[in-house]
C-alpha cells in the first residue's frame, strides 16, 4: 500500500465486510473455537512431575505478531518443560497465518523460523528492537530469557547475549515501550519470586494433600528495565530509574499514561504483594504511586493475588482505567481513573465483583466484541490450587472463561452463558491475546491453557461498524508503540491506545481496533505519538483498515 503524508489511507482489506448493527439491542456474542480446523494445534506442557514446583502452575503465554509483514497476525506460543528434566514435547511454536476469505488457516513454520525453544517458558513480548521494520520476540522463562531477532526473511536469531537482555531469575510478563521518548523501544520485565529447585517447599492444602505453595512462601524480587541504545543493544537501568525501590511478586504489566502528563507509565500486578503504579517523572526516573493512587491494595488495606491486567478507556471518558484479575474469593477489581492518576475501586458498582468471586483470573482485556463503541471485557480463569470438587482428576484446576458486555455508565453484564460452550468450557486458563486474526473487522481471542490445548476463539458476532488503525513510524518504532489514537465519529471521540502489552504473559494485536456502532464514517482521526507530537488525519468511510504514517521531519 502506498503511503502519503497527511492522507487517510483507506484500502478496504480483502475479505472485510461491513457488520450491520443489531436491531434488537446488544447482539448475541458468538465465539467458535477453530484451533483444530485452522491447523493451530498446540498443547502446553507445564512440566508437572508430581513435585508441585511452583513454576509448573503459572505458564504460559501467547503472542500475536505479523512476523512476515504480510498484513495478518501470526501466532507464537510459548512452551514449557520439566524444571529438572528434558523436554517432553516440541518446544515453542510459530504458526504462520495463511488465511483466505471465509476461513482461518495456520501453518506451523517453527523449524524453518528457528524458534523451537526448549525452556521453562512463561510469556512473550513483541517489538521492533532495532528499528528495521520487522517485529522481534522476547521470551520470558523460569531461568534465562531469550530475545529472538527477526531477520526479515522468515527466520529468527537468538541475540540475547549480544543485546544484553537476559535475566536468569524467574521472569513473567514483559512489555516494550519508549520510556525516554527517544524513538526506540526499551524493555520492562516483571519478575515473580526467588524460587529455585533447591528452595522448593512442600506445601499442602486444607485436607493435608500436596498442593502448590502460595507466593508468600518465597521472597519477591524487583522487576527489570532495559534501555535501548537505538541499535538493539540494551543497558540495565533498573536501579538508576528507581524501578528497584519496590519489590513485588510481579505477574502482569501494562503501559499507559495514567496521570495524563504525556509520559508513559507502568502498572504492575503483583501476586499477594502491593501492586505498583510506576509514574514516569519525565526526568529518567519512575516513582511508585500505587498506594497514593489507591491501586496497590484493596479497600481493607490488603494486597490481593493479582495476575492479569486490562488497561484502556473502559468508560469512554478519555483516560485509562484498569481491570486486575485476582484469586478466588477476592473478586477481580475495576479501577476507575479520574484522569489524573487517582483511582476508585468500582468493582461492585460495575457489576464485576460477584461474578468473578468464584474465579482465579489470568489473561484479560477490554475489547469491543460487538463493535458498538463500548469496551467489553474477556477474562480467562484457572485455579492455582486443587479444587475440592475436582480432586482426583488429572487437572483439578478447571474454571470457565467469562465475557462481560458493556452496558454503558461503567457497568458490565455477564453474558458468558450466551457466548457458547467453546468460550466457557472449563480449563486452566492462562494467557489471552486479542486481535483480528482473519481481518474481518471483529476481534478474536487466542487463549492458552496450563497443561492443556490452546483455543482460537473466532468472533462471529454481528455488530456495528468499525475502523482499524495501523500506525507507522519508520525507523522509530518507539514513537508508535503505545501511541494514543482518537477517532472522531462526529458525535463523540473514542480514545484507544496502540498497545500490545497487558493481559497475562501475552502480546496483543498492535493495531488499534475501534467499534463505531451505527456510524458509517468518521470525521477525523488524531494520533498522539509518544514523543508528544500530535497529528490529525482527515476521516473517511468505516469498515476498513487505515494506515497512518508519522511525518519523518517531526
Amino acid at each position: 500500500m502506498p503511503h502519503h503524508r497527511h492522507l487517510f489511507a483507506c484500502a478496504l482489506l480483502a475479505g472485510a465486510v461491513p457488520l450491520m448493527s443489531a436491531a434488537d439491542g446488544a447482539p448475541r456474542p458468538v465465539f467458535t473455537d477453530v484451533a483444530a480446523s485452522s491447523g493451530l494445534v498446540f498443547e502446553h506442557d507445564n512440566g508437572a512431575t508430581g513435585r508441585y514446583y511452583l513454576p509448573e502452575i503459572m505458564g504460559s503465554g501467547v503472542a500475536l505478531i505479523d512476523y512476515d509483514n504480510d498484513g495478518d497476525l501470526d501466532v507464537f506460543l510459548v512452551q514449557g518443560k520439566p524444571l529438572d528434566g528434558p523436554s517432553r514435547r516440541d518446544g515453542s511454536r510459530l504458526f504462520r497465518n495463511d488465511s483466505r476469505p471465509g476461513g482461518l488457516r495456520f501453518t506451523d513454520v517453527t523449524e524453518r523460523a528457528g524458534v523451537n525453544l526448549e525452556l521453562v517458558g512463561m510469556g512473550a513480548a513483541v517489538g521492533d528492537v532495532d528499528g528495521d521494520g520487522f517485529n522481534d520476540i522476547y521470551v520470558t522463562a523460569f531461568g534465562s530469557n531469550v530475545l529472538l531477532r527477526n531477520n526479515g526473511n522468515g527466520t529468527f536469531s537468538d541475540i540475547t547475549a549480544a543485546a544484553s537482555v537476559d535475566d536468569p531469575r524467574w521472569s513473567s510478563s514483559a512489555a516494550f515501550f519508549d520510556y525516554d521518548r527517544d524513538g526506540d523501544l526499551d524493555l520492562f520485565v516483571t519478575t515473580y519470586v526467588a524460587f529455585t529447585i533447591g528452595s522448593h517447599k512442600n506445601c499442602t492444602d486444607a485436607v493435608g494433600e500436596p498442593d502448590y505453595c502460595a507466593p508468600a512462601s518465597y521472597k519477591p524480587v524487583p522487576s527489570k528495565l532495559f534501555e535501548n541504545d537505538g541499535r538493539g543493544h540494551f543497558a540495565d537501568v533498573s536501579e538508576r530509574t528507581g524501578i528497584t525501590r519496590a519489590y513485588g511478586a510481579g505477574l502482569g504489566v501494562a503501559v499507559g499514561d495514567y496521570n495524563g502528563d504525556g509520559a508513559l507509565d507502568l502498572y504492575v500486578a503483583n501476586d499477594a504483594t502491593p501492586n505498583q503504579l510506576w509514574i514516569n517523572t519525565g526526568r529518567g526516573t519512575f516513582e511508585d504511586r500505587g498506594l497514593i493512587s489507591a491501586t496497590a491494595l484493596n479497600a481493607g488495606g490488603r494486597p490481593e493475588g493479582s495476575m492479569g491486567i486490562a488497561s484502556g478507556d473502559a468508560d469512554n471518558d478519555g483516560d485509562e482505567d484498569l481491570f486486575v484479575t485476582n484469586l478466588v474469593g477476592e473478586t477481580h477489581v475495576f479501577y476507575r481513573n479520574d484522569g489524573h492518576g487517582n483511582f476508585d475501586d468500582d468493582r461492585t458498582r460495575a457489576g464485576l465483583a460477584a461474578p468473578t468471586a468464584p474465579m482465579t483470573g489470568f489473561g484479560a482485556d477490554w475489547f469491543d466484541y460487538d463493535n458498538d463503541g463500548l469496551l467489553d471485557l474477556f477474562l480467562t480463569n484457572g485455579s492455582v490450587n486443587v479444587l475440592e470438587r475436582q480432586r482426583g482428576q488429572p487437572r483439578p484446576f478447571l474454571q470457565a472463561s467469562q465475557l462481560f458486555h458493556n452496558a454503558g455508565d461503567a457497568r458490565w453484564d455477564d453474558v458468558s452463558a450466551l457466548a457458547g460452550s467453546d468460550l466457557t468450557t472449563p480449563d486452566v486458563g492462562r494467557g489471552a491475546a486479542f486481535g483480528d486474526l482473519d481481518n474481518d473487522g471483529r476481534v478474536d481471542i487466542v487463549v492458552t491453557a496450563n497443561g492443556g490445548r490452546t483455543r482460537v476463539l473466532r468472533n462471529g458476532t454481528e455488530g456495528g461498524h468499525w475502523l482499524r488503525v495501523r500506525l507507522e513510524s519508520p525507523g522509530k518504532p518507539g514513537l508508535m508503540t503505545a501511541a494514543r489514537v482518537g477517532v472522531d465519529t462526529g458525535s463523540t471521540v473514542l480514545w484507544r491506545r496502540a498497545r500490545a502489552d497487558g493481559s497475562y504473559l501475552s502480546s496483543n494485536d498492535p493495531r488499534v481496533h475501534v467499534g463505531l456502532g451505527s456510524a458509517i464514517s468518521v470525521k477525523q482521526v488524531t494520533v498522539e505519538w509518544t514523543d508528544g507530537v500530535k497529528q490529525t488525519f482527515p476521516g473517511g468511510a468505516a469498515d476498513r483498515e487505515v494506515v497512518l504514517r508519522r511525518e519523518q521531519n517531526r
